[in-house]
């Protein structure tokens, strides 16, 4: 029996289809291998793809954050890392109307959060 010898092509993909999520199960056949040699032979493969992937991802949502051309973005941002959240309330002193609260160094609303943070352009 001949010994398993992976290409740089192979590792390309291996890598790139980690990245992507793509199950080790999934990925071994498409190689044509079984998952054992696929572990055993693309190890760091596996282990950096997804990483480099979320890196990547990361990356260009913290430009459309900090560059103002994705409001979305930089809320997604300030939940996911910054640990600000949305709660719903009710104001007592007007008529029942829900209330946005982001949480963040100061409580503000959403409104408040906007227009100190969005450029005008976009808004």
């Amino acid at each position: 029996m001949r010994r398993f010898e992976p290409t740089p092509d192979q590792r390309r993909t291996v890598k790139t289809m980690a990245g992507f999520g793509i199950p080790h199960t999934d990925i071994a056949p498409f190689i044509g291998i079984d998952t054992k040699t696929l572990r055993k032979h693309f190890r760091e493969e596996l282990d950096r793809g997804m990483t480099e992937a979320n890196a990547k991802v990361a990356q260009s949502l913290f430009q459309m954050a900090t560059q103002g051309k994705n409001v979305a973005a930089a809320i997604f941002w300030m939940k996911a890392r910054a640990g600000w959240r949305e709660k719903q309330g009710v104001e007592v002193t007007a008529p029942a109307s829900p209330k946005f609260v982001i949480h963040g160094p100061a409580p503000m609303t959403l409104e408040e959060w906007t227009e100190k943070y969005v450029p005008k352009h976009i808004k």
